[in-house]
């Protein structure tokens, strides 16, 4: 029998009991050093965890700012309305739940359309609005039901309103929901904060460039929810901003007569105050209502805009390249005074066509003009003259100078996605072309330059650029639509200011050569039929541009079909003597630029100048318009 060590067994248990006392006590001052960390070293950050939990922050969006003209007309505001919003991730059942919506509120195909649009585009936890407007008695049936609807609710958003619908849409632009795209420019500049809630951004035109303008300070409220995350109670609020407010240069008066004196034209027209760069009408026709982007817009007007053959979506003024036909022959004449090729008073025998290289470039007047001056060549719109002077110059010569007037160059004006157009030289044909037999610049390319046909290809605005250069006698400025920015907190106005690019150094008794043989253009040549009885002395020069090569053939617009019509185009500035205005206007497949574009020059400068308002559009006798444009090509 083995008797056990009573102090053995005292001892042991001794051993274990330590063991475990050391255990317990090493438990507890981890446990002393875990509260230490939580509850003095990370005590910042555990606090304001649990304030986080307690307290949501919400974004209160900002009144975006108003657009003006230079009259104080409203083209762009904003007004507050009732909107049905659906939180995807919190509906079980997304197309069982905008059924059972259906059935209390009206809700159209295009809106379901316009809200899986929105769902491809968003975040799944977004709130998005299946129906926007709704009026008082939807909103009280909805908040009968809406115990049957989780995931939905009504919220009051503020909506973007352009008043005149269609009016000036292309230089206003639109807005619509913020896309990953936008995201990375609010990011690049550094505008995450002020943006936060924000479902909208510019997408054109003012909207666009100006957004961090318009958008204002967005706010905030500081409330706190329960554990089920529903608000409590208030704590703080911060008030958001209202945008700034942008006063434009643009007439609406101005503008108003533009459009409609187009009707259902195609084209362009830009009218530029020359002492200053403002620009006081910019009309691309035909043009899009922004008002339907605001809300999304749905799949089929999407579709109608987009396939139309028309092309509303394009700005033509800024964008649309077109040979600018005769109305470049006032700055050739310009340039060869510049660069001494030409003396007003030299004059070439005009007999019908120019031979080069056994090669006939035909004049549009059979027989020829006879003698030629300066002053005729642009007066009759006489093609060999000019034939000659491009060969003489050179195309290098020519492109050096019409840069100089901004031809094939941005004009920077305030609106983004501008076109460069095509000045063409021979180093723009290298760069151009692949091939090298492609690459040479041939001399008889230069020839119909001279009239502003061949590679030229410039946008409206720069047309109109070029004119206010010539009007303003060589002193460039920057062309653009805003006049100040207004600051909604103060008031305080920050003018755009009117600053000189450059001078490119015209000489006065040069500009004045062409101002006078522009001036006889609208009393005695191709635009004296438009012109007559103004009350006032315009300068101007018509120009028709050819849209395909007629081959030797006559044209006859009645035996063409609309789509290979001419382009109609036409410059003017008045007074001349003392420019207020300067214009170019381009009607697409128009035809002859007497017959379709002085005319509307001659209202835009009756409006502006004499406030005078068209009664109505005269009709075109085709044959007399024919035979002004003699000579014209």
């Amino acid at each position: 029998m083995e008797f056990k060590n009573p102090e053995e067994e005292l001892e042991r248990f001794r051993s274990r009991l330590a063991v475990a006392g050391g255990f317990v006590l090493l438990c507890f001052t981890l446990l002393f050093v875990r509260f230490i960390w939580l509850q003095v070293v990370q005590h910042d950050y555990y606090q304001t965890r649990a304030e986080d939990n307690r307290i949501s922050l919400v974004p209160i969006l900002p009144n975006r700012g108003l657009i003006v003209d230079r009259n104080g007309e409203v083209l762009a505001r904003n007004y507050s309305a009732y909107t049905l919003e659906i939180t995807p991730s919190r509906a079980t059942d997304l197309e069982q739940l905008i059924d059972g919506l259906a059935g209390i509120i009206d809700i159209q195909p295009k809106d379901r359309k316009r809200f899986r649009k929105l769902l491809d585009e968003s975040r799944n936890f977004e709130s998005l609005p299946i129906r926007t407007r709704l009026t008082d008695a939807e909103v009280a049936t909805f908040i009968a039901h809406r115990y049957r609807f989780p995931g939905v609710e009504i919220k009051a958003r503020l909506f973007r309103q352009y008043p005149g619908g269609a009016f000036a849409s292309h230089l206003l632009g639109y807005i619509g929901r913020v896309t990953d795209r936008d995201l990375e420019k609010i990011e690049e500049m550094e505008q995450d904060a002020n943006y936060r809630g924000t479902e909208h951004f510019g997408k054109t035109g003012l909207e666009q460039r100006y957004e961090f303008e318009l958008h204002g300070t967005t706010g905030f409220e500081k409330v706190e929810v329960d554990a089920g995350g529903r608000a409590v109670r208030t704590l703080a609020r911060t008030a958001p901003v209202a945008g700034n407010n942008l006063t434009l240069t643009v007439d609406a008066g101005l503008q108003r007569i533009v459009e409609q004196a187009f009707g259902d034209r195609k084209g362009a027209l830009i009218a530029i105050e020359p002492a200053t760069g403002g620009i006081l009408a910019l009309v691309a026709m035909p043009n899009y209502d922004p008002n339907l982007f605001v809300d999304g817009i749905d799949t089929q007007s999407w579709k109608e805009l987009n396939e139309s053959p028309d092309k509303p979506m394009v700005n033509r003024a800024l964008n649309g390249a077109y040979p600018p036909g005769s109305t470049f022959k006032p700055f050739m004449a310009l340039g060869a005074l510049e660069l001494g090729k030409r003396r007003p008073e030299q004059a070439i025998s005009d007999p019908g066509y120019y031979n080069f290289g056994g090669h006939h470039f035909r004049d549009d007047k059979k027989g020829g003009h006879g003698m030629v001056d300066m002053y005729k060549s642009i007066v009759a719109s006489c093609d060999t003259y000019y034939y000659m002077l491009a060969n003489d110059m050179g195309i290098d010569n020519i492109s050096s100078f019409m840069g100089k007037l901004g031809f094939g160059s941005r004009t920077g004006i305030d609106i983004e996605g501008e076109s460069e157009g095509v000045l063409p030289s021979q180093a723009w044909k290298k760069k151009r072309f692949r091939k090298p037999e492609q690459q040479k610049w041939y001399a008889g390319e230069t020839i119909s330059i001279g009239i502003g046909q061949g590679y030229n290809a410039y946008t409206p605005i720069q047309l109109a650029q070029a004119t206010a250069i010539v009007a303003n006698k060589g002193v460039v400025f920057r062309p653009h639509l805003v006049k100040f920015i207004v600051d909604t907190r103060t008031g305080k106005q920050t003018m755009i200011e009117p600053k000189p690019i450059r001078d490119i150094g015209l000489r006065p008794e040069h500009v004045e050569v062409i101002r006078n043989a522009m001036v006889g253009v609208n009393k005695e040549g191709t635009g004296a039929r438009a012109f007559a009885g103004a009350g006032y002395v315009s300068a101007g020069k018509t120009g028709t541009a050819q849209v395909y090569s007629l081959k030797g053939a006559e044209y006859r617009a009645s035996a063409v079909k609309k789509e290979l019509r001419d382009h109609a185009l036409f410059i003017a500035f008045a007074p001349a003597d003392d420019p207020r205005i300067a214009l170019a206007v381009l009607v697409e497949n128009g035809g002859f630029g007497a017959q379709a574009a002085a005319p509307i020059a001659r209202q835009v400068l009756d409006y502006y100048l004499l406030g005078k308002r068209p009664k109505g559009a005269a009709p075109v006798d085709e044959a007399a318009a024919e035979a002004d444009e003699d000579g014209e090509e």
